[in-house]
Formats: C-alpha cells, sequence, structure tokens
C-alpha cells in the first residue's frame, strides 16, 4: 500500500496530508525529469471541495490515492497546512498550471492533448497556448459527450486516443470527480502518460468563462466571487465546506502539536 493509499484508507484520516509537493517549483521539477525518463504521472489540486466529495466517496478516495503528485488548490488548504506545521506549502491552483506546464512541454519537445469541455473551447485553448508558447505541439483536443463516465469503456477508448496521438501530457478538464478518477485510471492503463486536472483552466483562456480579478484573488476571495456569479449551482457547496472547516483545523492543530 502506497503512502497516499495509507492517508485515505480512512475517510476520518487527514486528507491534508497528502500534499505531496509544496510549491509549483518543486511540482514542474519533478514532472521535467518524470518526462526526460518517459515516466508517467498524474496530479492533482486538492480544495476543500475534494475533501467534502473525499469523505462522501471511497471510489474518490481511491481515484486521489492512486495520484503521483498533489498539490494545495485554495487558501484554506494552504492556510491549514501551514497551521499543521508545513510553512513551505505554497497556493499551486489547477488552473495556473496550464501555461508553466504548456511552457515546459515547449521546451521539453513533447505534445499535450486536452480532454473534457466542448470541441471550440479546446480549439481554442489550443490556439491561444501555441501562440503563447512557439514550439509546442497540441495533438489532440477530446470532448467527450454529455453524461460521460470516467470508468466506461467510453473512457477507455479515450484514453486509448490520447496515447495514441503521440501526446505525452493531458490536461483533464472535467471536473471534480469525473477528471481525477479518469487520471486515475488512465496512468494504470498507460503509464508513460501524465495527467492533470485542471477543471475550468482551459475555459478561461479560451474566453469561454471569466475568472475572478486578479485583486480578487489576492484577498483570497474569489470563492465568493464564483459563488455570487452562480449562487443556484455553488451556494451548497461552499456550505458543505465552510462545514468541514472546524474538524479540518482541530486536526491541523493537533498535527502542529504532534510535530513540535
Amino acid at each position: 500500500m502506497t503512502e497516499a493509499s495509507s492517508v485515505l484508507a480512512d475517510a476520518s484520516v487527514d486528507p491534508l496530508a497528502l500534499v505531496s509537493f509544496p510549491t509549483e517549483a518543486a511540482l514542474l521539477a519533478d514532472i521535467e525529469g518524470r518526462l526526460r525518463a518517459g515516466r508517467g504521472f498524474a496530479v492533482a489540486t486538492l480544495n476543500l471541495d475534494h475533501i467534502v466529495k473525499m469523505r462522501r466517496s471511497a471510489g474518490f478516495r481511491r481515484a486521489y490515492a492512486a495520484h503521483s503528485h498533489v498539490v494545495a488548490d485554495g487558501n484554506p488548504i494552504v492556510w491549514l497546512a501551514r497551521l499543521s506545521g508545513r510553512p513551505e506549502v505554497s497556493l499551486v491552483p489547477g488552473s495556473e498550471l496550464i501555461a508553466p506546464m504548456a511552457a515546459l512541454a515547449a521546451r521539453v519537445g513533447v505534445p499535450l492533448a486536452f480532454l473534457g469541455s466542448t470541441e471550440p473551447v479546446l480549439e481554442a485553448a489550443a490556439a491561444a497556448l501555441r501562440a503563447d508558447h512557439p514550439g509546442l505541439e497540441v495533438v489532440a483536443c477530446l470532448a467527450p459527450p454529455y453524461g460521460f463516465d470516467p470508468e466506461s469503456p467510453a473512457a477507455d477508448a479515450l484514453l486509448d486516443q490520447v496515447a495514441a496521438s503521440g501526446a505525452r501530457i493531458c490536461l483533464l478538464a472535467l471536473g471534480a470527480p469525473k477528471q481525477e478518477v479518469l487520471a486515475a485510471r488512465g496512468i494504470a492503463r498507460h503509464p508513460g502518460l501524465g495527467f492533470l486536472s485542471i477543471g475550468a483552466g482551459l475555459d478561461f483562456i479560451a474566453g469561454h468563462q471569466t475568472r475572478a480579478p486578479v485583486w480578487v484573488r489576492k484577498i483570497a476571495m474569489e470563492w465568493l466571487w464564483r459563488m455570487l456569479s452562480n449562487p443556484r449551482r455553488l451556494a451548497r457547496r461552499y456550505l458543505d465546506c465552510a462545514l468541514v472547516l472546524p474538524s479540518l483545523t482541530a486536526k491541523a492543530w493537533a498535527t502542529r502539536k504532534v510535530r513540535r
């Protein structure tokens, strides 16, 4: 059993222990080493919503446990990690990993694939990234149909298409838990591929969705900006996230005392 598997074997275990790469620089350095060695990877971006989902779903916990890299995506995760005695943990949002990953792919000479969202979004994002990163190859843009099941034979067929395209890195834009489940399935089926779950990141690049202004992100209020933009869909999600904070805070504080 891997360390991540041990952490997630029980829903009550602290999921903050999953954050395995504290900074973007550390993450990218390790991924570059894997790309040059022909090894695959799966990157998950931990936030409070994922913790809520993990508490409710053993399948989602298993998917997370299969990931080789986990970073902190969300200020509460960073704050809780630091409270637990890990001051090195910094914010690494999945949507902000797209540009550095594209730059790395162009420099190392490995092609990208996109899987998720819609074809117009994927094509627009590919064009924008090619313009920003000369030499970048985007060799597959695959948009699954509505109701796509990441554990179906159709999912396997898409993963095989990615592998056949020659891509070495696949950006998954399906949202949680679908993208993490598919990444876990993908790394098992094609160990030489790299998977990065980025949610709505490609929609931002394509201009299909508007991200919160920089000043809102700097004051750690992106969650509120998002909720007010779509309260019917997001209000309950953020309420559930708020409800897990007391227990996570208590656990982080207890971990800090043990570390001391």
